[in-house]
């Protein structure tokens, strides 16, 4: 499940809910020509394609659950966005 708003020219912030493989999650990420940064709490904004930010920002999900339940992303292109839709659609790449 997401939810979507293009509140910026050529910027497109999502909801995600329930990421139940998170591998393949990354995979999707890994594969995005455009930034795609993950929102903190505190509205800080981290560069997800980062594999340091990957670890750092997602280490508390790995120790203590096996799906995400909520990610606050932006994505600066869109075909960057429509890969991340086609994954939650699908839960695949």
């Amino acid at each position: 499940m997401m939810s979507m708003s293009n509140e910026n020219k050529g910027e497109m912030i999502m909801k995600i809910y329930n990421i139940k493989n998170v591998e393949k999650f990354m995979k999707v990420i890994d594969s995005c020509k455009g930034k795609v940064m993950l929102v903190t709490s505190e509205g800080d904004q981290l560069n997800l394609k980062s594999k340091l930010t990957q670890y750092v920002a997602l280490s508390n999900y790995f120790s203590s659950e096996t799906s995400i339940p909520e990610l606050e992303l932006v994505a600066y292109e869109s075909d960057d966005a429509m890969k991340l839709v086609d994954y939650m659609l699908t839960q695949e790449i």
